[in-house]
């Protein structure tokens, strides 16, 4: 078998890249590859699924400016004849929190928003205390909100919208592992799936998420992506919330509504590489809830009614995305890394992607700054916000 290119990984950025290529260039032969046909332990499928402009770098609040258009036309984008689209986007903004240390980099963040277009204000604690009643301000210097294109939406959704549109416009989904790729000439020519069967390509896509690190070792690249395990819990209240936002702590933790609950995280105490994806329980008890409740003191009387647990694709080099062809290996692609926030980019940064593959050049958005060449050339794009 052979194909024009073969992407591995099937999630939401593998899907989305595959949509895009096939929208752009119909003609071109595209095959995804996914062990994890069901998405069982896949990134996309655990995603808490939220989207944000409040980012320290310019091409990630740029990203995001052009990823909430494309999430408010959806259904335009991503129906078919047999299923129409509902991610259910809920534009309720984030809310990041700072104490008197954490003010100085709040609002010089604020400032770079709004410079490059967010709708995003700066708040004093009296702001703070008009606007969201149930918040306790005590140890709270100041609040960045976003006043629109922030929000939340059903990322199974998306992806499965992605994938269902890429196979309509005749785009290839195999299940399977690849644990081959075979170069000639400083090019890849050939991937070899656990079950033995080979695929020629003329362009290979890592897109393999949480596992792109021993995907790109497979071509002897060594890529600085990890698999971070994050855990999310959903918590009842009796008490109504009226207008809560994505709110994030000056202790780290986060917290939104989903549906009559909520969903909350918070980084963990230890970030190990490859965690087995268990929910940590006992954080919920000692650490998340007394934070929780001291800062919504209504969650004084929540309940945990469930957890899960899945992996984010941390760049452990600069925590931003990498989108971009190996110098050497000219035929294989990079769009990885993410370290949380690829949910909300992968409309833009897959068209990005297939529009370098299908033009060599980023046509829509610039996305250049987020190329792989930085890794090797030691230039760091570093992104403050990262969540949990």
């Amino acid at each position: 078998m052979q194909v024009d290119i073969a992407i591995v990984g099937g999630g939401v950025m593998g899907s989305a890249l595959a949509y895009w290529l096939k929208r752009l260039q119909p003609q071109l032969s595209v095959s995804v590859i996914e062990r994890d046909s069901r998405y069982t332990f896949a990134s996309s499928a655990l995603s808490a699924a939220s989207i944000r402009q409040q980012f320290t770098t310019p091409v990630n609040i740029r990203i995001s400016q052009a990823s909430i258009e494309f999430l408010r036309r959806a259904d335009e984008w991503l129906s078919t004849s047999d299923e129409k689209v509902d991610i259910g986007l809920k534009e309720a903004g984030y809310l990041y929190l700072a104490n008197e240390m954490q003010r100085p980099a709040l609002e010089s963040a604020n400032a770079l928003q709004r410079a490059h277009g967010a709708h995003v204000a700066l708040l004093d604690c009296e702001q703070l205390r008009a606007r969201f009643g149930w918040l306790n301000t005590s140890q709270i210097a100041a609040g960045s909100l976003g006043l629109s294109g922030e929000g939340w939406f059903d990322g199974y959704g998306l992806l499965s919208a992605f994938a269902r549109k890429a196979r309509s416009l005749g785009a290839e989904f195999v299940r399977g592992e690849v644990v081959g790729v075979t170069l000639r000439a400083d090019q890849v020519c050939e991937i070899e799936l656990k079950e033995g069967r080979r695929i020629g390509c003329g362009r290979l896509v890592n897109a393999a998420g949480a596992w792109a690190r021993a995907v790109a070792s497979l071509a002897g690249v060594e890529l600085p992506v990890a698999a971070h395990r994050r855990t999310v819990y959903v918590i009842a209240c009796p008490t109504e919330i009226p207008g809560l936002p994505l709110l994030i702590d000056p202790s780290g933790f986060w917290i939104r509504p989903e549906g009559r609950l909520f969903i909350a995280g918070l980084p963990p105490r230890e970030d190990v590489d490859a965690a087995p994806l268990d929910p940590d329980h006992e954080a919920f008890e000692s650490e998340l809830w007394p934070a929780l409740a001291m800062r919504i003191p209504a969650f004084e009387a929540a309940r945990l009614e469930r957890a899960w647990a899945g992996y984010y694709e941390m760049n452990t080099f600069d925590h931003n995305g990498i989108v971009g062809f190996h110098p050497r290996i000219r035929n294989l692609l990079f769009i990885n890394g993410f370290s949380g926030h690829g949910m909300q980019q992968s409309p833009i940064v897959a068209r990005g992607a297939a529009e370098l593959l299908t033009e060599g050049r980023f046509t829509t958005l610039d996305l250049s700054a987020l190329a792989y060449t930085r890794i090797p050339e030691n230039q760091p794009l570093r992104e403050a916000n990262v969540i949990g």
